[in-house]
This record gives C-alpha cells, structure tokens and sequence, in this order.
C-alpha cells in the first residue's frame, strides 16, 4: 500500500543484487532531486579495504552531499535531519547485519531478530513521516541458495521481509540487473 505524500516529496527503493549498479543509479535519481542532499552510510571500517571502498563512494559523491556514518540508528538520523529535500539510505541490508550482530552480542546465540525487526518497524514510520525525498538501497537476498547456518538464514529471513515491507510503502520500486534500472511499481 502506497502512502500520501506531499507532491514534492517520493520514497523510492532500489534493491538487486551485489554490484548491479544499485548505489549509482540511486545517486543519479538523488542528484534530480532539488534541495540539499543527505547521505547516510551504515557501512563501518572494520579494514583496510573498507576504508577505502568508503573513501571512493565518498569521492564518487563529491561536495554537494552531507554524510552522515550510522551503523544501527538510521531511523534517529531521519527524523533529526529534516532539512533536506533528499535523504539516500545506503544500504538496508548492512544495517540490518549491522543490527542482527549487536542483538546477537548482546543476547548470545539464541537472539531471534526481534530488536531489529522492530528497527526495521521504526524506519518504516520515520520515513512515512519525511517531508523530504528518501531513497533507500537494498540488496535483493532472495535469489540465491538456502544459508548453509542458521545466523545467515535469519538473515536472509528478515532482510527479505525488511525488503517486502519497504517496497509495499514506497511510491517507486527499481531492481537492477547489470546495471540496468527496471520499474517494479
């Protein structure tokens, strides 16, 4: 079910799969939107190469974008950040690892999802609430085989969910394939 926004303002979702030009296309479509521009990145340096994957997208967005590092409270940096006419979630799918591994800390093996479920819930209705333009990235975790441990399968579980939800709000839906943007709704 497709929310009522203001005229001015869509929320539109991309998702595919690793390296299908997700990232790019959502900066193209955040770029033809008027108003400042906010960047929220959930990726964390936990190495040498991820520091420097996140200094080229840095690099890749240029001045005309604020950033902000978030790795768990994206749906706080929402409704703190009202100011802009364009928000770029990237990537759902590392938040809700991100989150799933803080749950699994703190509660020990048996965690269930239940706390980032809830996030997931929460993320939903800031972005409902958003003036702005909200562009959310997200691989599609669907089209690959069943998860050979039970962490992998509850993640693949609730980031399909994350996904299905999502893409029943959001006015536009894109899956890439090679780069290739195509409307799903």
């Amino acid at each position: 079910m497709s929310i009522k926004r203001p005229i001015h303002s869509r929320f539109i979702f991309i998702l595919g799969g690793a390296r299908s030009g997700k990232s790019g296309f959502a900066l193209k479509l955040a770029e033809s939107i008027k108003g400042k521009r906010l960047y929220i990145a959930t990726a964390e340096v936990l190495d040498k190469e991820m520091e420097e994957r996140i200094k080229k997208h840095k690099k890749d967005r240029g001045n005309n974008w604020t950033t902000i590092e978030e790795p768990l409270k994206i749906a706080d940096v929402i409704k703190k950040n009202k100011k802009y006419g364009v928000i770029l979630l990237d990537c759902l799918t590392l938040w809700i690892s991100n989150l799933m591994h803080k749950e699994a800390r703190n509660k020990g093996q048996g965690a269930r999802g239940k706390r980032t479920k809830q996030a997931i819930t929460e993320l939903i209705s800031a972005c409902k609430d958003l003036k702005a333009s909200i562009i959310i990235v997200s691989n599609e975790v669907g089209l690959g085989i069943v998860p050979d441990n039970p962490l992998a399968r509850q993640f693949r579980d609730i980031a399909g969910l994350a996904n299905q939800r999502i893409a029943e709000t959001a006015d536009e839906v894109y899956f890439m394939v090679s780069g290739i943007p195509m409307r799903v709704k």
